[in-house]
């Protein structure tokens, strides 16, 4: 369990991590975050994958001894089919509580702290936000800045180049300096780029018309952002809120949260289930039906809760398809006694 767990995390985790990345190359984000978001996102992606991960690690285990008839000497020695059955079920329940703990508690607990970092990085200025080496046109969406290099405290800008249309509104004005830093107003709080020892071209690009400025110190005023407005996410959503809650979308999450945990117990009955391999069949032939299975019941959770938050069927529909699977898990679980009792009646009938 722990190292499909572990594979799936890396392959979900590094897909959003792309992602993130791509937004603080583009200066959507600092770099520092990356890895604060990371980390409290990590509970979300275990409330999914640790069910998985031991669906999957019982079918790889188990499936494997049956192939070289370990689970043959275990029955002969006297450990059954039932016991086997009943330990890996009471397993199963120690997975579930660390799911339930995941998904009613450190997700959304999680996912706050990650919409607060995205509140914080919106209310930052585009100069806090560069990336040495790197030419960057961002938040103003007209000025592309370059510093080839900065201080160890991040405050000093070094051999800084700036390009933003010209305050004629024709042609464009660079800069270049050999550094810059911030520097705050006392009266009116408006922050500035202060540009020290450089020079300053503005023109028209094919004219030969530029105006040339040379400067000891040169101030840019830096419009400070008002913030983004996010939406609450309703992954950040606590699931106390949730509870008190009547709108039928609230529900359906509350209603999908409760429902993780109980997916344990009931993929691990259909795990034990389909375990059962032919030697003849190879060891990953039972592997494909199973993750059918698996995804056709996630599948049809996902569909009911999004029904339950449109209002179209009553909020316990979740429940209906875990209990579908639970009786499709015991029928697969008791084929071989069922079909031993039709033969019988079929040969006393005869």
């Amino acid at each position: 369990m722990l190292a499909v767990t572990l594979i799936l995390l890396l392959v979900f985790m590094s897909g959003r991590f792309i992602k993130y990345l791509a937004q603080a190359a583009s200066g959507g984000l600092s770099p520092d975050v990356l890895f604060s978001i990371m980390a409290y996102r990590m509970p979300g992606f275990l409330e999914l994958i640790l069910p998985l991960g031991f669906f999957i690690g019982i079918l790889l285990a188990y499936g494997r001894m049956y192939l070289e008839s370990e689970m043959t000497v275990l029955h002969a020695c006297g450990y059954s089919e039932g016991k086997l059955r009943w330990d890996t079920v009471i397993m199963s329940l120690f997975v579930a509580a660390i799911v339930g703990l995941f998904s009613l508690w450190l997700s959304p607990a999680g996912m706050q702290q990650v919409e607060q970092i995205f509140e914080e990085q919106s209310r930052l200025t585009e100069f806090e936000m560069l990336m040495p080496g790197k030419f960057q046109k961002l938040k103003s969406g007209n000025r592309v800045t370059y510093t080839q290099s900065l201080s160890e405290d991040k405050k000093v800008m070094r051999n800084v180049f700036i390009s933003e249309p010209s305050r004629a509104g024709e042609g464009v004005s660079l800069i270049l300096a050999q550094e810059g830093y911030q520097e705050v107003d006392a009266q009116t709080g408006e922050r500035f780029l202060v540009l020290t020892s450089g020079k300053r071209f503005e023109g028209k690009p094919g004219d030969s018309g530029f105006q040339v400025l040379e400067f000891d110190a040169y101030g840019i005023r830096i419009d400070m952002p008002d913030g983004e407005k996010r939406s609450v996410k309703e992954e950040a959503i606590p699931s106390q809120a949730l509870w008190q809650s009547d709108d039928p979308e609230y529900r359906a999450i509350l209603h999908w949260r409760m429902g993780l945990p109980v997916l344990v117990p009931i993929v691990t009955l259909l795990a034990l289930a389909l375990c059962r391999v032919n030697p003849r069949q190879g060891r990953f032939f039972h592997l494909f039906p199973a993750m059918m299975v698996y995804v056709f019941y996630l599948g049809l959770l996902i569909v009911a809760r999004k029904s339950v938050a449109k209002g179209e069927v009553a909020e316990f529909a979740l429940w209906w398809v875990h209990g579908a699977f639970l009786s499709l898990a015991v029928l697969l679980l008791q084929r071989e006694a069922i079909v031993a009792r039709i033969s019988r009646l079929r040969r006393r009938d005869a």
